[in-house]
Protein backbone atom coordinates (compact mmCIF):
# COMPACT_ATOMS: atom_id res chain seq x y z
CA UNK A 1 0.00 0.00 0.00
CA UNK A 2 1.35 3.42 -0.81
CA UNK A 3 1.21 6.33 1.66
CA UNK A 4 -1.06 8.31 -0.15
CA UNK A 5 -3.47 5.15 0.18
CA UNK A 6 -2.57 5.07 3.77
CA UNK A 7 -3.80 9.01 4.31
CA UNK A 8 -7.22 7.84 2.14
CA UNK A 9 -7.59 4.89 4.33
CA UNK A 10 -7.05 6.60 7.66
CA UNK A 11 -9.71 9.76 6.89
CA UNK A 12 -12.17 7.52 5.78
CA UNK A 13 -12.06 5.33 9.12
CA UNK A 14 -11.95 8.59 10.97
CA UNK A 15 -14.35 10.72 8.94
CA UNK A 16 -17.01 10.01 11.76
CA UNK A 17 -14.76 10.70 14.68
CA UNK A 18 -13.07 14.15 13.49
CA UNK A 19 -16.93 15.39 12.03
CA UNK A 20 -17.82 14.13 15.87
CA UNK A 21 -15.06 16.63 16.74
CA UNK A 22 -15.76 19.55 15.11
CA UNK A 23 -19.58 19.27 15.18
CA UNK A 24 -18.81 19.45 18.97
CA UNK A 25 -16.36 22.46 18.86
CA UNK A 26 -19.29 23.71 17.00
CA UNK A 27 -22.02 23.85 19.84
CA UNK A 28 -19.63 25.55 22.26
CA UNK A 29 -18.29 27.57 20.24
CA UNK A 30 -15.51 30.30 21.75
CA UNK A 31 -14.14 33.63 21.10
CA UNK A 32 -10.81 34.74 20.62
CA UNK A 33 -8.33 33.55 23.43
CA UNK A 34 -11.15 31.73 25.02
CA UNK A 35 -11.26 28.78 23.59
CA UNK A 36 -10.04 26.38 26.53
CA UNK A 37 -12.62 23.83 25.51
CA UNK A 38 -11.49 23.64 21.12
CA UNK A 39 -7.81 23.75 22.05
CA UNK A 40 -8.08 20.68 24.79
CA UNK A 41 -10.46 18.66 22.60
CA UNK A 42 -7.84 19.06 20.14
CA UNK A 43 -4.69 18.53 21.96
CA UNK A 44 -5.94 15.53 23.59
CA UNK A 45 -6.54 13.53 19.93
CA UNK A 46 -2.87 14.53 18.97
CA UNK A 47 -1.48 13.51 22.39
CA UNK A 48 -3.54 10.04 22.42
CA UNK A 49 -1.76 9.56 19.01
CA UNK A 50 1.97 10.22 20.16
CA UNK A 51 2.30 14.43 20.06
CA UNK A 52 3.87 15.67 22.36
CA UNK A 53 1.97 19.14 23.62
CA UNK A 54 3.69 22.10 24.12
CA UNK A 55 0.93 24.61 26.08
CA UNK A 56 1.02 28.63 26.51
CA UNK A 57 3.37 29.39 23.45
CA UNK A 58 3.28 33.01 22.84
CA UNK A 59 1.94 34.16 26.55
CA UNK A 60 -1.59 32.64 25.27
CA UNK A 61 -3.18 29.79 27.84
CA UNK A 62 -4.94 28.15 24.56
CA UNK A 63 -2.17 28.30 22.00
CA UNK A 64 -0.41 25.09 21.84
CA UNK A 65 2.23 23.28 19.38
CA UNK A 66 2.23 19.58 19.46
CA UNK A 67 5.09 17.43 17.52
CA UNK A 68 5.51 13.88 16.23
CA UNK A 69 8.54 12.17 15.29
CA UNK A 70 12.52 13.74 14.93
CA UNK A 71 14.70 15.52 13.03
CA UNK A 72 14.18 17.10 9.58
CA UNK A 73 12.05 17.84 7.38
CA UNK A 74 9.94 20.03 9.91
CA UNK A 75 6.59 20.29 8.50
CA UNK A 76 3.83 22.55 10.51
CA UNK A 77 -0.02 22.53 9.65
CA UNK A 78 -1.29 25.44 11.27
CA UNK A 79 -5.05 24.88 12.87
CA UNK A 80 -7.55 27.62 14.09
CA UNK A 81 -10.47 26.74 16.56
CA UNK A 82 -11.87 30.33 17.67
CA UNK A 83 -15.67 31.64 16.93
CA UNK A 84 -17.22 34.66 16.18
CA UNK A 85 -19.68 37.07 18.29
CA UNK A 86 -23.26 37.55 17.53
CA UNK A 87 -23.57 34.64 15.11
CA UNK A 88 -24.90 32.43 17.08
CA UNK A 89 -27.28 30.06 14.53
CA UNK A 90 -28.38 26.08 14.67
CA UNK A 91 -27.59 24.13 11.77
CA UNK A 92 -30.84 25.08 10.09
CA UNK A 93 -31.59 27.04 6.77
CA UNK A 94 -33.43 29.67 8.21
CA UNK A 95 -32.12 32.39 10.79
CA UNK A 96 -32.45 30.35 14.33
CA UNK A 97 -30.44 31.52 17.12
CA UNK A 98 -29.02 29.31 19.51
CA UNK A 99 -28.47 31.62 22.19
CA UNK A 100 -29.61 35.52 21.64
CA UNK A 101 -26.57 37.52 21.00
CA UNK A 102 -24.23 34.46 21.36
CA UNK A 103 -21.22 33.27 19.63
CA UNK A 104 -21.12 30.84 16.76
CA UNK A 105 -18.59 29.71 13.69
CA UNK A 106 -19.37 32.06 11.05
CA UNK A 107 -15.73 31.57 9.53
CA UNK A 108 -15.95 27.73 10.27
CA UNK A 109 -12.69 27.61 12.13
CA UNK A 110 -14.44 24.29 13.89
CA UNK A 111 -13.74 22.84 10.30
CA UNK A 112 -10.74 24.58 9.80
CA UNK A 113 -9.27 23.53 13.47
CA UNK A 114 -10.10 19.60 13.01
CA UNK A 115 -9.21 19.38 9.40
CA UNK A 116 -5.58 20.35 10.26
CA UNK A 117 -6.06 17.36 13.02
CA UNK A 118 -6.81 14.90 10.65
CA UNK A 119 -3.99 16.44 8.65
CA UNK A 120 -1.67 15.92 10.85
CA UNK A 121 -3.03 12.49 12.10
CA UNK A 122 -3.10 10.42 9.11
CA UNK A 123 0.47 12.19 8.00
CA UNK A 124 1.71 10.69 11.00
CA UNK A 125 -0.02 7.34 9.97
CA UNK A 126 1.67 7.34 6.19
CA UNK A 127 5.18 7.89 7.76
CA UNK A 128 5.25 6.03 10.72
CA UNK A 129 4.11 3.03 7.83
CA UNK A 130 6.63 3.81 5.58
CA UNK A 131 9.54 4.37 8.39
CA UNK A 132 9.51 7.78 6.43
CA UNK A 133 12.52 10.50 8.89
CA UNK A 134 10.75 13.80 9.59
CA UNK A 135 8.97 15.53 12.20
CA UNK A 136 4.93 16.69 11.82
CA UNK A 137 4.01 19.74 14.01
CA UNK A 138 0.16 20.92 14.68
CA UNK A 139 0.06 24.43 15.61
CA UNK A 140 -2.80 25.41 17.81
CA UNK A 141 -3.44 28.95 16.97
CA UNK A 142 -6.26 30.70 18.79
CA UNK A 143 -7.50 34.17 18.15
CA UNK A 144 -7.43 34.58 14.24
CA UNK A 145 -10.43 36.60 13.86
CA UNK A 146 -8.35 39.10 16.34
CA UNK A 147 -5.12 38.85 14.39
CA UNK A 148 -3.79 37.77 17.70
CA UNK A 149 -2.72 34.04 17.78
CA UNK A 150 0.00 33.47 15.08
CA UNK A 151 1.61 37.10 15.28
CA UNK A 152 2.54 36.22 19.15
CA UNK A 153 3.18 32.76 18.35
CA UNK A 154 5.88 34.39 16.03
CA UNK A 155 7.37 36.91 17.99
CA UNK A 156 8.28 34.04 20.23
CA UNK A 157 9.99 31.71 17.77
CA UNK A 158 7.65 29.02 17.29
CA UNK A 159 8.01 28.66 13.89
CA UNK A 160 11.32 29.79 13.36
CA UNK A 161 12.95 25.77 12.58
CA UNK A 162 10.11 25.14 10.00
CA UNK A 163 10.48 23.76 6.24
CA UNK A 164 7.63 24.13 5.18
CA UNK A 165 3.87 25.27 6.39
CA UNK A 166 0.66 23.93 5.27
CA UNK A 167 -2.75 24.77 5.92
CA UNK A 168 -6.39 25.92 4.55
CA UNK A 169 -9.71 28.01 4.42
CA UNK A 170 -13.43 26.95 4.66
CA UNK A 171 -14.59 28.56 1.66
CA UNK A 172 -16.68 28.32 -1.65
CA UNK A 173 -14.45 26.98 -4.20
CA UNK A 174 -12.14 24.23 -3.94
CA UNK A 175 -8.60 25.39 -5.28
CA UNK A 176 -5.54 26.95 -4.11
CA UNK A 177 -5.09 30.64 -2.49
CA UNK A 178 -2.79 31.95 -5.01
CA UNK A 179 -3.07 35.59 -4.06
CA UNK A 180 -1.98 38.37 -1.11
CA UNK A 181 -3.21 40.04 1.60
CA UNK A 182 -3.31 42.87 3.54
CA UNK A 183 -0.64 43.50 5.84
CA UNK A 184 -1.86 45.41 9.03
CA UNK A 185 -1.80 47.16 12.56
CA UNK A 186 -4.27 47.68 15.04
CA UNK A 187 -4.15 49.99 18.02
CA UNK A 188 -5.97 52.16 20.28
CA UNK A 189 -5.79 55.94 20.72
CA UNK A 190 -6.57 56.93 24.16
CA UNK A 191 -7.73 60.42 24.74
CA UNK A 192 -7.33 62.23 28.44
CA UNK A 193 -8.72 65.24 29.29
CA UNK A 194 -10.16 67.21 31.71
CA UNK A 195 -14.28 66.78 33.46
CA UNK A 196 -16.62 69.47 33.67
CA UNK A 197 -20.26 70.61 33.73
CA UNK A 198 -21.05 70.82 30.06
CA UNK A 199 -23.55 73.96 30.28
CA UNK A 200 -22.26 75.53 33.52
CA UNK A 201 -18.45 75.45 32.86
CA UNK A 202 -17.52 73.98 29.71
CA UNK A 203 -14.61 76.36 29.69
CA UNK A 204 -13.35 74.55 32.56
CA UNK A 205 -13.38 70.64 30.59
CA UNK A 206 -11.28 69.76 28.14
CA UNK A 207 -12.72 67.00 26.14
CA UNK A 208 -11.04 64.01 25.13
CA UNK A 209 -13.98 63.03 22.97
CA UNK A 210 -12.86 65.95 20.70
CA UNK A 211 -9.46 64.78 20.91
CA UNK A 212 -10.68 61.57 19.32
CA UNK A 213 -13.27 63.05 16.88
CA UNK A 214 -10.55 66.08 15.63
CA UNK A 215 -8.07 62.91 14.97
CA UNK A 216 -10.67 60.96 12.76
CA UNK A 217 -11.15 64.39 10.93
CA UNK A 218 -7.54 64.31 10.14
CA UNK A 219 -7.47 60.96 9.43
CA UNK A 220 -10.16 61.15 6.86
CA UNK A 221 -8.30 63.46 4.98
CA UNK A 222 -5.47 61.11 5.17
CA UNK A 223 -7.45 58.56 3.11
CA UNK A 224 -6.53 60.61 0.18
CA UNK A 225 -3.25 60.79 -0.09
CA UNK A 226 -2.47 56.78 0.81
CA UNK A 227 -1.87 53.75 -2.37
CA UNK A 228 -5.11 52.73 -3.47
CA UNK A 229 -5.60 49.53 -1.88
CA UNK A 230 -4.71 51.30 1.72
CA UNK A 231 -7.86 51.10 4.31
CA UNK A 232 -8.07 52.79 7.63
CA UNK A 233 -11.33 52.28 9.37
CA UNK A 234 -12.10 52.31 13.19
CA UNK A 235 -14.71 52.91 15.71
CA UNK A 236 -14.91 55.17 19.48
CA UNK A 237 -15.64 52.48 21.98
CA UNK A 238 -15.62 55.12 24.51
CA UNK A 239 -16.98 58.56 23.88
CA UNK A 240 -18.51 59.64 27.85
CA UNK A 241 -21.20 59.00 29.53
CA UNK A 242 -23.54 62.00 29.76
CA UNK A 243 -24.36 65.05 27.25
CA UNK A 244 -23.79 67.13 30.32
CA UNK A 245 -20.62 66.01 31.62
CA UNK A 246 -17.50 67.14 29.32
CA UNK A 247 -15.88 63.80 28.26
CA UNK A 248 -12.33 62.84 30.34
CA UNK A 249 -11.60 59.79 29.06
CA UNK A 250 -12.41 58.58 24.83
CA UNK A 251 -10.89 55.92 22.95
CA UNK A 252 -10.72 55.62 18.94
CA UNK A 253 -9.72 52.36 17.54
CA UNK A 254 -7.92 51.96 14.26
CA UNK A 255 -7.32 49.22 11.78
CA UNK A 256 -4.59 50.08 9.22
CA UNK A 257 -4.19 48.38 6.20
CA UNK A 258 -1.83 47.91 3.13
CA UNK A 259 -0.71 45.37 0.54
CA UNK A 260 2.84 45.43 2.20
CA UNK A 261 4.12 45.83 5.75
CA UNK A 262 6.23 48.92 5.04
CA UNK A 263 3.49 50.88 3.58
CA UNK A 264 1.69 49.91 6.83
CA UNK A 265 4.33 51.10 8.94
CA UNK A 266 4.80 54.78 7.18
CA UNK A 267 0.30 55.50 7.03
CA UNK A 268 0.37 54.68 11.02
CA UNK A 269 3.45 56.99 11.81
CA UNK A 270 1.42 59.59 9.72
CA UNK A 271 -2.24 58.31 11.39
CA UNK A 272 -0.55 59.05 14.93
CA UNK A 273 0.67 61.92 13.71
CA UNK A 274 -3.16 62.80 13.76
CA UNK A 275 -3.26 62.02 17.51
CA UNK A 276 -0.72 64.75 18.03
CA UNK A 277 -2.22 67.28 16.44
CA UNK A 278 -6.03 66.67 17.72
CA UNK A 279 -4.28 66.37 21.23
CA UNK A 280 -3.01 70.30 20.72
CA UNK A 281 -6.06 71.35 19.49
CA UNK A 282 -8.57 69.91 21.89
CA UNK A 283 -5.93 70.54 24.90
CA UNK A 284 -5.83 66.94 26.07
CA UNK A 285 -3.48 64.19 25.95
CA UNK A 286 -3.40 60.41 24.68
CA UNK A 287 -1.03 57.23 24.91
CA UNK A 288 -1.23 54.76 22.17
CA UNK A 289 -2.29 50.79 23.48
CA UNK A 290 -1.03 48.70 20.40
CA UNK A 291 -2.73 45.33 19.82
CA UNK A 292 -1.48 43.15 16.71
CA UNK A 293 0.24 43.73 13.49
CA UNK A 294 0.37 41.18 10.59
CA UNK A 295 2.43 40.77 7.70
CA UNK A 296 0.96 40.36 3.99
CA UNK A 297 0.91 36.94 2.89
CA UNK A 298 3.85 35.37 0.73
CA UNK A 299 1.75 32.49 -0.97
CA UNK A 300 4.34 29.75 -1.81
CA UNK A 301 3.81 28.46 -5.46
CA UNK A 302 5.70 26.06 -5.48
CA UNK A 303 3.78 23.88 -2.43
CA UNK A 304 0.77 25.67 -4.11
CA UNK A 305 1.29 23.48 -7.48
CA UNK A 306 1.13 20.43 -5.42
CA UNK A 307 -1.56 21.18 -3.39
CA UNK A 308 -3.18 21.69 -6.91
CA UNK A 309 -1.91 18.49 -7.96
CA UNK A 310 -2.74 16.34 -5.10
CA UNK A 311 -6.54 18.15 -5.20
CA UNK A 312 -6.76 17.47 -8.63
CA UNK A 313 -5.89 13.81 -8.02
CA UNK A 314 -8.25 13.60 -5.30
CA UNK A 315 -11.18 15.07 -7.76
CA UNK A 316 -13.07 17.52 -5.62
CA UNK A 317 -15.68 17.00 -3.00
CA UNK A 318 -18.23 14.21 -3.20
CA UNK A 319 -21.75 16.00 -1.59
CA UNK A 320 -24.79 13.69 -1.31
CA UNK A 321 -28.56 14.59 -2.40
CA UNK A 322 -29.26 15.43 1.42
CA UNK A 323 -26.03 17.77 1.54
CA UNK A 324 -26.96 19.39 -1.97
CA UNK A 325 -30.57 19.72 -0.66
CA UNK A 326 -29.82 21.52 2.46
CA UNK A 327 -27.27 23.80 0.70
CA UNK A 328 -30.18 24.68 -1.61
CA UNK A 329 -32.51 25.68 1.39
CA UNK A 330 -29.75 27.96 3.09
CA UNK A 331 -28.99 29.42 -0.20
CA UNK A 332 -32.41 30.36 -0.84
CA UNK A 333 -32.06 32.50 1.98
CA UNK A 334 -29.94 35.14 0.09
CA UNK A 335 -30.86 37.76 -2.60
CA UNK A 336 -30.04 36.50 -6.47
CA UNK A 337 -27.72 39.51 -6.30
CA UNK A 338 -25.44 38.46 -3.78
CA UNK A 339 -25.13 34.62 -5.19
CA UNK A 340 -24.37 36.56 -8.67
CA UNK A 341 -21.76 38.86 -7.42
CA UNK A 342 -20.09 35.70 -5.61
CA UNK A 343 -20.20 33.36 -9.22
CA UNK A 344 -18.54 36.62 -10.89
CA UNK A 345 -15.99 36.62 -8.01
CA UNK A 346 -15.25 32.95 -8.35
CA UNK A 347 -15.07 33.31 -12.59
CA UNK A 348 -12.91 35.93 -11.64
CA UNK A 349 -10.38 34.72 -9.36
CA UNK A 350 -10.26 31.27 -11.87
CA UNK A 351 -7.80 30.56 -14.51
CA UNK A 352 -9.18 31.23 -17.68
CA UNK A 353 -11.76 29.39 -19.61
CA UNK A 354 -13.63 28.45 -16.28
CA UNK A 355 -16.89 28.31 -16.80
CA UNK A 356 -20.03 28.70 -14.87
CA UNK A 357 -21.16 25.42 -15.22
CA UNK A 358 -17.52 23.84 -13.70
CA UNK A 359 -17.85 26.07 -10.43
CA UNK A 360 -21.44 24.77 -10.04
CA UNK A 361 -24.85 26.73 -8.60
CA UNK A 362 -24.75 26.07 -5.08
CA UNK A 363 -21.40 23.88 -3.71
CA UNK A 364 -18.62 23.66 -5.50
CA UNK A 365 -18.05 19.74 -6.68
CA UNK A 366 -15.29 20.37 -8.84
CA UNK A 367 -11.41 21.52 -8.45
CA UNK A 368 -10.81 25.04 -9.61
CA UNK A 369 -7.65 26.19 -11.27
CA UNK A 370 -6.69 29.90 -9.38
CA UNK A 371 -6.35 32.38 -11.79
CA UNK A 372 -2.08 33.44 -12.90
CA UNK A 373 -3.06 36.85 -11.94
CA UNK A 374 -4.48 36.74 -8.54
CA UNK A 375 -5.36 39.63 -6.76
CA UNK A 376 -4.78 41.13 -3.15
CA UNK A 377 -7.39 40.42 -0.72
CA UNK A 378 -8.72 43.28 0.88
CA UNK A 379 -8.27 41.39 4.60
CA UNK A 380 -5.91 40.53 6.36
CA UNK A 381 -5.07 37.35 8.37
CA UNK A 382 -1.42 36.38 10.42
CA UNK A 383 -0.86 33.36 8.41
CA UNK A 384 0.67 36.19 6.73
CA UNK A 385 3.89 36.48 9.29
CA UNK A 386 4.64 32.51 9.05
CA UNK A 387 4.61 33.26 4.95
CA UNK A 388 7.40 35.26 5.82
CA UNK A 389 9.17 32.77 8.41
CA UNK A 390 8.84 29.51 6.03
CA UNK A 391 7.52 28.38 2.50
CA UNK A 392 3.69 28.31 3.13
CA UNK A 393 0.77 27.60 1.10
CA UNK A 394 -3.06 27.54 1.70
CA UNK A 395 -6.12 25.83 0.25
CA UNK A 396 -9.71 26.21 0.13
CA UNK A 397 -12.42 24.08 -0.14
CA UNK A 398 -16.07 24.11 -0.38
CA UNK A 399 -17.62 23.97 3.20
CA UNK A 400 -20.96 26.60 2.38
CA UNK A 401 -22.93 27.35 -0.80
CA UNK A 402 -22.16 29.89 -3.21
CA UNK A 403 -23.13 33.64 -2.01
CA UNK A 404 -23.03 32.85 1.62
CA UNK A 405 -21.04 35.81 3.22
CA UNK A 406 -17.68 36.12 4.90
CA UNK A 407 -18.85 35.92 9.31
CA UNK A 408 -22.36 35.14 8.19
CA UNK A 409 -25.48 33.10 10.24
CA UNK A 410 -25.45 30.82 6.91
CA UNK A 411 -21.70 29.59 7.42
CA UNK A 412 -22.56 29.23 11.35
CA UNK A 413 -24.91 26.93 9.98
CA UNK A 414 -23.38 25.05 7.48
CA UNK A 415 -20.25 24.77 9.68
CA UNK A 416 -22.79 22.68 11.56
CA UNK A 417 -23.80 20.10 9.44
CA UNK A 418 -22.52 17.12 6.49
CA UNK A 419 -21.95 20.56 4.26
CA UNK A 420 -18.69 21.64 5.86
CA UNK A 421 -17.66 18.17 7.49
CA UNK A 422 -17.03 17.13 3.39
CA UNK A 423 -14.92 20.25 3.35
CA UNK A 424 -12.91 19.33 5.87
CA UNK A 425 -12.54 15.93 4.90
CA UNK A 426 -11.33 17.06 1.90
CA UNK A 427 -9.03 19.88 2.98
CA UNK A 428 -7.54 17.16 5.31
CA UNK A 429 -6.45 14.77 2.91
CA UNK A 430 -5.09 17.22 0.54
CA UNK A 431 -2.71 18.77 3.69
CA UNK A 432 -1.83 15.35 4.91
CA UNK A 433 -0.73 14.00 0.80
CA UNK A 434 0.70 17.48 0.37
CA UNK A 435 2.75 17.32 3.61
CA UNK A 436 3.68 13.64 3.04
CA UNK A 437 5.16 14.53 -0.19
CA UNK A 438 7.10 17.73 1.46
CA UNK A 439 8.78 15.04 3.73
CA UNK A 440 9.75 12.76 0.95
CA UNK A 441 10.83 14.58 -1.73
CA UNK A 442 14.06 17.00 -1.12
CA UNK A 443 13.75 18.81 -4.84
CA UNK A 444 10.24 19.81 -4.24
CA UNK A 445 11.27 20.94 -0.40
CA UNK A 446 14.24 22.85 -2.07
CA UNK A 447 12.36 24.51 -4.63
CA UNK A 448 9.99 25.91 -1.87
CA UNK A 449 13.12 27.31 -0.01
CA UNK A 450 14.74 28.75 -2.44
CA UNK A 451 11.40 30.94 -3.81
CA UNK A 452 10.84 32.13 -0.51
CA UNK A 453 14.25 33.07 -0.45
CA UNK A 454 13.72 34.98 -3.46
CA UNK A 455 10.33 35.85 -1.94
CA UNK A 456 12.10 37.46 1.32
CA UNK A 457 15.05 38.65 -0.54
CA UNK A 458 16.64 36.88 2.16
CA UNK A 459 15.73 39.30 5.02
CA UNK A 460 14.56 37.56 8.71
CA UNK A 461 10.95 38.24 9.83
CA UNK A 462 10.71 41.08 12.20
CA UNK A 463 7.85 40.74 14.22
CA UNK A 464 5.53 44.15 13.90
CA UNK A 465 4.39 43.99 17.72
CA UNK A 466 6.09 46.75 19.54
CA UNK A 467 7.84 45.75 23.07
CA UNK A 468 5.51 45.48 25.62
CA UNK A 469 2.78 44.70 23.41
CA UNK A 470 0.68 41.40 25.09
CA UNK A 471 -2.07 39.42 23.89
CA UNK A 472 -5.87 40.78 24.59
Amino acid sequence: MGADETITDYLDEHYEHLATQARAIWERPETALRETFASRLIADDLAANGFEIEWGVGGMETAFVASWGSGEPIVGILGEYDALPSLSQDATPERRELVPGGPGHGCGHNLYGVAALGAALALRAAMQGAGTPGTVRYYGCPAEETLTGKTYMARAGAFDDLSAAITWHPGYANTVWSGSSLAMNSFKVHFHGVAAHGAGAPHHGRSALDGALLMDVGVNYLREHIEQDSRIHSVITDGGRAPNVVPPEATIWYFVRAPKRKQVDAIYARVLDCAKGAALMSGTTYDVEFLTGCYDLLPNETIGAIMLDKMEALGGVAFSDDEMAFATALQASLDADTIELARREVLHEAATGTTADHIGDVLCRNVIRPSDQPRILHGSTEVADVSHIAPTANLLACCHPLGSPGHSWQITAASGTAVGFRGMDFAARVMAMTGLELMTDARALRAARDEFEAATGGLPYVSPLPEGARPQ
